[in-house]
């Protein structure tokens, strides 16, 4: 059983005409921004085989995610790794959503969101969903748009800072991504606040005093 249009046609239902699902990628990375979508599909042309993007091969992602830029309303935004330092993963990722939603052509009139929080300062009628990219079509367009950006985003940044793999590790902690940063060090495109980088620049300093 693979996500469905209820909860978007539930809010059409009581008059709420333009709904846009909501989904982040990266919060567990140790490296790059996070990443949010929003979309609002036409009920009259939704690409099938939309699903979360994590169940999804890269070339099925692809092919969707083309499908959606022709038929569906997208905006994509980013919290960067200083905002994400500054607050916190959460925090960061509520604030790509929200500029997500922003970025819209035009003001949702529901947003239905991944996860069981609603972002602090969204002045939308909204719905968080748990699992929501395996329950809800948005959100499950939500979740393939924002991660081919972000994956994309990753192999840029990798060919400016070579040697840690982001361009298939796409900056998660993998063994040679933590074997890198342990003989490369950290780049500034680290989340130094994330336990792996942060033990590492402290030992390093303890090392060197």
């Amino acid at each position: 059983m693979g996500p469905d249009f209820e909860m978007e046609k539930a809010a059409m239902a009581v008059g709420k005409a333009r709904v846009a699902g909501v989904d982040e990628v990266g919060r567990g990375p140790l490296a790059g921004p996070v990443t949010a979508a929003a979309v609002v599909l036409d009920p009259a042309c939704i690409p099938e085989g939309l699903n979360d993007s994590k169940q999804l091969s890269i070339k099925k992602r692809i092919y969707l995610a083309d499908l959606l830029k022709e038929c569906a309303e997208i905006s994509i935004a980013h919290a960067s790794v200083e905002e994400i330092e500054q607050h916190n993963i959460l925090r960061a990722s509520h604030i790509a959503m929200c500029r997500a939603l922003a970025g819209l052509p035009h003001p949702p009139d529901h947003v239905l969101i991944d996860g069981s929080m609603i972002p602090h300062g969204l002045n939308v009628s909204a719905q968080p969903v748990v699992k929501g990219d395996t329950r809800c079509l948005s959100i499950s367009a939500a979740s393939i748009v924002a991660k081919i950006c972000r994956d994309r985003l990753m192999v840029d940044l990798a060919q400016q800072h070579p040697g840690y793999g982001w361009e298939t590790n796409m900056g998660y902690g993998s063994k040679s991504h933590m074997s890198a940063l342990q003989n490369l060090g950290p780049t500034p495109h680290h989340r130094r606040t994330f336990k792996p980088v942060h033990n590492m620049l402290y030992q390093d300093k303890n090392l060197r005093s």
